[in-house]
């Protein structure tokens, strides 16, 4: 080859006249410049997270990077240079990680691009918005550069829920359940019937599983990662949701990647919820804590030093799991923590003490009551909003629980038991268009847009 290929951008410069050359089908969109990098950098390892929301891609290396990329179209392609790194077999792994259901990413090679150079070229399968950034170390990681893919059109909750199937007429007979496992608890028989005439419309559930992708969430001493339990949880209780004709839910995840706080409650108020659920698996720092807990929002503090120091910890998952911190809305935040009625936070207790109520037939309570605290999970100002620590996987009896099928299939039994017993007394109003905040499109999150 006597010179560079000009239809291959992997060992192109990425010089300003080249750019010129390629005109429209080329966009340089961040360029990042890092002043005193003391020595080249190390890649120490890759990781890929496809989902349908977004592909995040995450370069874990051992000191501070320049980084800069640009877009090029027919066909569509990412090409990242990263300044000041060597080529090393941790960064060659990225090849090997694509996967083929990947709904964003074709292939990615890797090059040496020019001495102290490495050019990342990420083939896409469709037009993309990215997000590059970079995190400083914190937890676990050390520093990381972030790549998030988000497509142009992105997929919308909304019209994954009307567009669910199961909405059909025989959807929730009894013989159309798929679970092998038997109910688990009787008493659910005896809760008020939710699909009674009392609630007159469909009921939206919005069930958010904690962590994900890179915030694993707490860690048991057997290697149970809370962000693996509490989805499991959670997708055993949609199951049992879809069986129940009145009630549809939403799943802030459906797979192992993260979401940012602020957005999981976006979504629930795009799909306009009448309850919000988030489901966690608490830790603490002795392992003989044990019990579930209930939280709901608090206006004027924690109800306990104990729930202060969780919703400090849950509070911090934004900084493990990794958000782009230029795209933060700050006007966003202040709507959602300003809006955060008394009327909201009622609800949520009366909510949280009937599901307490049921977990403390499959299980120890923490505490007999609800508790309160800042959760940011929590804000959405016109939906009730509760979380869940079902157990303690810092605890190695409750850790052994939470990985027993039967068990989780106990625990989402008592939920979704708690539930219908608050909806029987508390049936949802009709939807009105005053009781939704409308935010304008600059103040949502980009992959909501």
């Amino acid at each position: 080859m006597s010179g560079p290929d000009c239809t291959d951008p992997l060992n192109a410069p990425a010089s300003p006249a080249r750019r010129r050359v390629l005109g429209s089908s080329a966009v340089l969109l961040l360029s990042v410049c890092v002043p005193g990098l003391s020595h080249a950098a190390q890649v120490l390892a890759v990781r890929v997270w496809p989902a349908k929301d977004y592909t995040r891609v995450t370069l874990e290396h051992d000191n501070e990077l320049k980084f800069s990329h640009f877009m090029l179209a027919n066909p569509q392609r990412m090409v990242v240079d990263i300044e000041g790194l060597q080529l090393n077999d941790a960064l060659r792994e990225l090849v090997s990680k694509i996967t083929p259901d990947d709904p964003y990413i074709q292939q990615v090679r890797v090059g040496q691009n020019r001495p102290g150079v490495v050019r990342l070229v990420i083939d896409l399968k469709e037009e993309i918005s990215p997000q590059v950034f970079s995190l400083e170390p914190v937890g676990e990681y050390r520093h990381r550069l972030v790549l998030d893919l988000y497509p142009v059109r992105p997929f919308d909750p909304l019209l994954a829920l009307l567009q669910d199937k199961r909405l059909a007429p025989d959807a929730a007979s009894p013989g159309n359940s798929s679970d092998a496992t038997p109910p688990a608890i009787t008493q659910t028989d005896k809760v008020p019937d939710a699909n009674s005439k009392n609630v007159k419309r469909l009921i939206t559930i919005a069930l958010d599983p904690g962590h994900g992708g890179e915030d694993p969430g707490a860690i048991g001493r057997r290697g149970s990662r809370e962000k693996d339990v509490v989805l499991s949880i959670a997708q055993r209780l949609q199951k049992k949701f879809s069986q129940e004709p009145n009630m549809r839910v939403m799943l802030t995840r459906d797979d192992d990647y993260f979401v940012p706080l602020n957005v999981r409650v976006q979504k629930a108020r795009r799909v306009q919820a009448d309850l919000f659920v988030s489901v966690h698996a608490d830790a603490f720092v002795r392992p003989d804590a044990r019990g579930s807990s209930v939280f709901a929002l608090s206006e004027r503090g924690a109800s306990s030093t104990a729930a202060r120091w969780l919703a400090d910890k849950e509070n911090a998952a934004d900084l493990i799991g990794g958000v782009n911190i230029n795209t933060q809305n700050k006007q966003l935040a202040s709507v959602l923590l300003d809006l955060s009625t008394t009327a909201q936070i009622n609800d949520s207790l009366k909510v949280g003490q009937a599901v307490l109520g049921e977990l403390g037939q499959i299980n120890d309570l923490h505490k007999a009551q609800v508790e309160q605290a800042g959760f940011a999970v929590l804000k959405a100002p016109d939906i009730p909003s509760i979380l869940i620590e079902t157990a303690f996987i810092s605890n190695p009896q409750e850790e052994a629980r939470l990985n027993d099928d039967a068990y989780q299939e106990q625990l989402a039994d008592a939920i979704l038991a708690g539930i219908k017993r608050y909806f029987a007394k508390n049936p949802p109003l009709a939807k009105s268009k005053l009781a939704r905040v409308d935010l304008p499109a600059a103040a949502r999150p980009r992959s909501l847009l």
